[in-house]
């Protein structure tokens, strides 16, 4: 696996040369962050000499020291649960768990404790707490390295959870995270690592729990998050072609989720396609689709439309073209919807 080339930056301005992409941009918002603030620390597998699996922590432990930037033992429910800890004493972690499947052994440490403390507390407990995850398909991995866990967080009631889309976003949303003082479950689309955009950071803020529409559109909307927000503006061009205009919404926060922005769209345009890389049955387009009933029922022309990946396990490399959604499988959908 290659690794992204640092950022050409200036120290004034921040600027990149050749554009800036997705893994660049998360780190420039943890240096940012742990130079603004002495109580972030940034830990681990493998985030520390290494700079992590994808290098998103390339350098940090250099320019801070081992104390602030440092690696993990191989245990991730332990690594939640020591950033418990630090938070309680005023600290605020930044932990990183390498895959999304390996999330799972952290999951009791997450949902029982992580998730609860400030009410346990009744409010008296602080948990600022980032616990990143790489997830999601597109890069030809095994087992355990594809999955896409963001239903399991998004339905656990005092998590926020957000994934970016670009560069710019994933400066600005994990910077929001970090400031955040509840724990904050952010997932980084993998196959956008080394996607690249025109940027000059520091990124304007983005304020947890907006969405953003990224192409204005008449007759659908396609509603998207995280990796699939580029296979549906691929989609929406597509469109142009067939007559149809498309916009594109990208949720980018899982929870809250705004759902003014995306009622307002779907009442604009009638009809809705969602777009998710995990499995169909319950997955997160599923309760967007539910969004959409409840705020524009009366402005729909036709059902909401899901575009997903199946109800099976993530399949080895050389089949997940056809598992991921594509934007033939978009523009299929917005084909149904537009004939409905």
């Amino acid at each position: 696996m290659s690794a992204p080339v640092r950022l050409a930056e200036s120290p004034s301005t921040g600027t990149a040369r050749g554009g800036v992409s997705l893994a660049e941009a998360l780190n420039r918002a943890l240096a940012d962050a742990m130079a603004a603030d002495e109580r972030v620390v940034v830990y681990g597998e493998d985030v520390g000499k290494l700079g992590g699996v994808f290098r998103v922590t390339d350098g940090l432990a250099e320019r801070f020291g081992e104390q602030r930037c440092f690696d993990s033992p191989l245990a991730e429910s332990g690594i939640v649960g020591t950033a418990i800890g630090m938070a309680m004493f005023g600290l605020r972690p930044v932990v990183e768990l390498q895959f999304d499947g390996f999330s799972y052994p952290a999951f009791n440490q997450v949902v029982s404790h992580l998730a609860k403390l400030r009410y346990r507390s009744q409010g008296r407990l602080d948990l600022p707490v980032v616990i990143r995850i790489p997830y999601g398909g597109g890069i030809g991995s095994v087992e355990h390295h594809s999955e896409s866990p963001e239903v399991y967080y998004a339905h656990t009631a005092g998590l926020k959870v957000v994934t970016p889309s670009t560069p710019s976003d994933a400066y600005a949303l994990l910077r929001a995270a970090i400031d955040c003082p509840d724990p904050v479950v952010f997932l980084e689309p993998k196959r956008r690592y080394w996607e690249r955009e025109d940027v000059t950071l520091p990124s304007p803020a983005v304020a947890l729990g907006s969405a953003a529409v990224r192409r204005e559109g008449r007759d659908v909307t396609v509603l998207a998050y995280g990796p699939t927000v580029p296979v549906a503006l691929a989609a929406a061009e597509e469109a142009v072609g067939e007559g149809w205009s498309v916009e594109v919404v990208d949720v980018r926060s899982l929870s809250p989720l705004d759902e003014e922005t995306i009622v307002a769209s779907a009442r604009r345009t009638g009809r809705v396609v969602v777009v998710q890389e995990a499995p169909r049955l319950a997955g997160y387009g599923a309760e967007l689709a539910a969004v959409v009933g409840e705020g524009a029922f009366g402005w729909l022309e036709a059902p909401v439309q899901r575009v997903t990946g199946f109800d099976t396990p993530y399949p080895p490399a050389r089949f997940e073209g056809w598992y991921l959604p594509d934007a033939d499988r978009v523009l299929d959908a917005i084909a149904v919807a537009m004939a409905y």
